[in-house]
C-alpha cells in the first residue's frame, strides 16, 4: 500500500443502492487503512459526491467538511407520500397532481428558503434514544422526532413536468431533502415524496471531480498517484 493513500482525501460517486458505510468499507479494504471516515451521508437511494477520508490526517478534518454547503439536483413526485419519504416503501395517493400550477409551485418553493424548521424522516439514520431511527421504524414504533434548524440557501425548480418536479438545492449540513420534498408537497395539499437524488457539491468540491468506485479500486490496486 503506498503511503500516499494515508492522509487522503477522496471524492468518491457514491453508486445507486449503496450505503455510504458500504464506500468507507471497500476504501479501507482497498488501501489497507484502518480508519477511514466520510464526511456527510448519502442514503441507499441517492447518488452523487461522497467525501470520503483516509487515516487520521484526514479524519481531523471532518467537521471542517461537513460544516460546508451541501448541493443537490433531485426530482420529487406529486400526488403521494412514503413512510420514508423518498420511493422506497409503497405509495399513499394524497391529491391529485394535477391540480398543482406552476404559480401554486412557486408560491410554495419560496416557503423553504432561508432558516427553516424541518423533521427527519421516520427511516433516517439518527440516533434517538441511543437507537438508529429507521430500526425504531421498521419495528413500527411510533417515535415523536425532534425539529431541528437547517438554512435552505436555494431551492429552485428546474423543471415541472406531470407529476415530476425537478429541482436544485443548496443547504446547510442536517437538511434532510427527503423532508423538503415532503412538506413541500403537505404545502401543497397534494403530497410529494423524493423520487431521485444526486449531491453534485460540497463547498467547492465537485461530483464532476469524483472517482467511480471503478476508477478508484482500479488506482489503488495499481499503486497510482492520486490526482
Amino acid at each position: 500500500m503506498p503511503e500516499d493513500w494515508n492522509g487522503s482525501v477522496l471524492l468518491v460517486d457514491k453508486p445507486l443502492h449503496w450505503s455510504s458505510f458500504k464506500v468507507v468499507k471497500r476504501v479501507r479494504a482497498l488501501t489497507g487503512v484502518r480508519k477511514v471516515g466520510h464526511a456527510g451521508t448519502l442514503d441507499p437511494l441517492a447518488t452523487g459526491l461522497l467525501i470520503i477520508l483516509v487515516g487520521r490526517p484526514a479524519t481531523r478534518q471532518m467537521e471542517a467538511f461537513m460544516g460546508q454547503a451541501k448541493t443537490y439536483i433531485g426530482t420529487l413526485r406529486l400526488g403521494g407520500v412514503t413512510d420514508s419519504y423518498d420511493a422506497e416503501l409503497p405509495v399513499t395517493p394524497v391529491g391529485p397532481w394535477a391540480a398543482v400550477s406552476s404559480e401554486a409551485l412557486e408560491a410554495a418553493r419560496q416557503q423553504f428558503v432561508g432558516t427553516i424548521k424541518q423533521r427527519p424522516p421516520m427511516y433516517a439514520a439518527i440516533k434517538v434514544d441511543g437507537e438508529r431511527l429507521y430500526k425504531k421504524a421498521r419495528r413500527g414504533e411510533k417515535v415523536k422526532v425532534p425539529e431541528r434548524t437547517v438554512t435552505v440557501h436555494s431551492f429552485d425548480v428546474l423543471e415541472h413536468r406531470g407529476p415530476d418536479v425537478t429541482f436544485r438545492v443548496r443547504c446547510s449540513k442536517g437538511t434532510y431533502i427527503r423532508s423538503l420534498a415532503h412538506d413541500l408537497g403537505q404545502a401543497l395539499g397534494v403530497g410529494a415524496y423524493l423520487s431521485s437524488l444526486v449531491r453534485t457539491a460540497i463547498g467547492d468540491h465537485q461530483l464532476s471531480d469524483a472517482w467511480t468506485v471503478e476508477q478508484l479500486t482500479q488506482a489503488v490496486e495499481s499503486s497510482s498517484a492520486l490526482a
